[in-house]
């Protein structure tokens, strides 16, 4: 492999290579379901789907998790102010992140672990860790890790090992706390009425409680890697910065003191801030926008991939209208280069074709081997449009490479809008085109740009009666057909779920 990631831990971009040669366990931690997540979140979501998405293409095995947090703090809260159960309650906003993350293009993961459902293997965790004398229950019934007793804590975030012995002797019982504030932190709370009130309590030998945020990804990916492959150690484990202390400082002290491992993840990477006017987007800071926003008005989310891939994981990107302006005719534009290639006569490539077919492949590994290099893979996408553009005015034709490169760029980035042909009096028309449209997508939306290249020629023969009846048919298959000052726009009606 020639895939180079930034390793939290090292801070330094390194060579990837999987424990197992062709497999890759790959753990991130999603979201906490107490309301709807807001495009800062699914900022980091997208990098990680990036990350899921080219390591497949690179022909690796891919066992992702991600996990969804059903109970901690802010649910209990949640559930009881709206006066219901914990799993009601947050049942309404794990549906709409998985319909938000549909919207975006965010593949599934092979699992999405919620917390409630791996009560057991965090009760067996805790008892591990107090057998192991660095975990103990304290005066007010709940269970804390001492990190005294874990020399390695603080090396993920770095944190002053004067700072750590300082504080070594308090206790933490929040999910969330202050950045660099370094104290024995609960494992498992005692239970407490307002738990006791939404189900959100368990018994177990130390006590009646329930979970900690921090104590329920090191249980969940232990039991499931170690259950699919006997192994006890990550290849991957990613999040935003934000979680780099304490959730994960916290995950390694308790998953490593329980494995006797030196690590629990070989690669920690962690996606930047999204802000919106400088300031990091936030719900607490109420500056915040969310998917269904963009959706409910209308924003393709190839137009919000684009966005997001324009600057790298690793960097600060902030949010505007402008920019949010500029994805859209970027993405427009490669879906009218998508959609023109498609429907262009097939046959050998030329040399100026290959060429640019040949740079393109290189520069897109290249680009995102290094670290996930989106925006470099992004203008190379550009570059190929713009050299296979030219070669297709030169009058060359379109063959199986460079539909290859297209289907791997809507395979890695998925940039491309949702099913748009723009036809201009140039249309090539397909002379053998069925009345009947095809069931896969690729060659549905062909089908599609090819009907309205049709019907453009029918408009301009002044052919109406032709025209109205290859818009019902393309209406009747899912297509919306757009007439435009420059020509016919044919677009892919979106489907629900």
């Amino acid at each position: 492999m020639t895939l180079a990631l930034h390793n939290t831990m090292s801070r330094t971009v390194e060579p990837f290579r999987p424990l197992v040669p062709g497999r890759v366990t790959f753990y991130a931690c999603g979201p906490t379901v107490y309301n709807y997540a807001h495009i800062g979140n699914f900022r980091t979501f997208l990098f990680e789907d990036l990350l899921h998405r080219w390591l497949v293409a690179s022909g690796l095995e891919v066992f992702y998790i991600m996990n969804l947090t059903d109970v901690d703090d802010k649910t209990i809260k949640g559930a009881g102010a709206a006066g219901t159960p914990l799993r009601e309650h947050v049942t309404q906003f794990i549906d709409a992140f998985h319909a938000d993350r549909r919207y975006l293009r965010i593949r599934d993961a092979s699992v999405y672990p919620r917390a409630t459902e791996f009560i057991q293997p965090m009760i067996a965790l805790v008892a591990s860790l107090i057998d192991k004398g660095v975990a103990y229950r304290s005066e007010d019934g709940s269970v804390y890790f001492a990190i005294g007793k874990f020399p390695a804590y603080g090396r993920l975030s770095r944190l002053d090992t004067r700072e750590l012995l300082a504080g070594a002797s308090e206790r933490v019982s929040t999910d969330e706390y202050a950045k660099d504030d370094a104290r024995d932190f609960v494992l498992w709370k005692a239970a407490r009425p307002e738990d006791e009130a939404v189900g959100a309590a368990w018994d177990a030998p130390f006590g009646r409680g329930r979970p900690g945020w921090h104590l329920e990804c090191s249980a969940m990916a232990l039991a499931l890697i170690g259950e699919k492959f006997g192994v006890d150690v990550l290849d991957i484990h990613a999040g935003g910065v934000d979680l780099i202390f304490p959730h994960h400082e916290d995950e390694i002290a308790q998953s490593c003191a329980h494995t006797g491992q030196g690590e629990f993840a070989r690669f920690w990477l962690h996606g930047e801030f999204m802000t919106l006017g400088g300031t990091k987007m936030s719900k607490r800071y109420g500056n915040f926008l969310t998917a269904r926003d963009l959706a409910e008005n209308g924003m393709d989310p190839g137009a919000v991939r684009l966005l997001v891939y324009n600057t790298h994981y690793r960097q600060a990107l902030d949010w505007s209208d402008e920019a949010l302006g500029h994805a859209r005719v970027g993405s427009r534009r490669l879906g009218e280069f998508r959609d023109r290639v498609r429907a262009a006569p097939k046959g050998a490539e030329s040399g100026a074709l290959i060429e640019a077919i040949e740079a393109f492949r290189r520069d897109f590994k290249l680009a995102l081997d290094d670290d996930l290099n989106s925006p470099r893979a992004l203008a190379a996408l550009f570059g190929l449009a713009r050299e296979a553009n030219r070669a297709l005015d030169a009058g060359d034709h379109v063959g199986d490479n460079l539909l290859s490169c297209i289907s791997l760029a809507e395979d890695v980035l998925d940039v491309f809008p949702t099913g748009t042909a723009r036809l201009t009096g140039q249309s090539t028309v397909d002379d053998e085109l069925t009345e009947e449209a095809p069931a896969d997508r690729e060659s549905r939306s062909a089908w599609a740009v090819g009907w309205a290249g049709r019907r453009f020629q029918a408009r301009l023969a002044r052919d109406y009666a032709e025209a109205d009846r290859i818009r019902a048919m393309l209406e009747s298959a899912g297509f919306e057909v757009r007439d435009t000052r420059d020509g016919v726009e044919v677009v892919a009606r979106r489907q629900d779920g």
